[in-house]
């Protein structure tokens, strides 16, 4: 396997993120807040705490874009029935909106980065990402003495 592997990844990532910061600012949102948003979509209800852990932020970072996001109106907090120092994070009618208004933002993007695949090929690319993703999210081997 090349070395140049993880500059690869890295790369298409950064590049991907580049580009569709561009793109976004046309909507009104940035890339960050459209990751909260895409999570809501997908875990609605979620606790703050927990979508900081799956945003890969601390928690005051989160809580921050919440805030502006909540002024937005495209988000809502609720307190948490079972434990008062717990808040609940809900996206509002206008959040799906958002949602739905940069959703073809993203798959032409998308389209973009993956022009030269064919259909096989994407199918494979997602496939072999998957696996990757699923084997550094697991937990590392204890090293044996023996």
């Amino acid at each position: 396997m090349s070395d140049d592997l993880g500059f690869l990844l890295g790369d298409a990532a950064r590049l991907l993120r580049r580009s569709f910061d561009e793109r976004a600012r046309a909507v009104g949102v940035t890339r960050p807040q459209w990751r909260v948003l895409a999570l809501l979509k997908r875990f609605d209800g979620s606790a703050q705490v927990t979508m900081a852990d799956m945003l890969d932020v601390e928690p005051i970072t989160l809580g921050r874009m919440v805030d502006r996001l909540q002024d937005a109106g495209l988000v809502e907090r609720r307190a948490d029935p079972n434990d008062r120092r717990t808040w609940r994070l809900h996206l509002t009618a206008e959040g799906e909106q958002k949602i739905e208004a940069l959703r073809p933002t993203a798959l032409a993007l998308f389209d973009d980065a993956l022009a030269g695949l064919d259909a096989t090929q994407r199918t494979e690319l997602e496939a072999m990402l998957n696996v990757i993703r699923a084997n550094l999210t697991r937990k590392p081997h204890e090293v044996s003495n023996g």
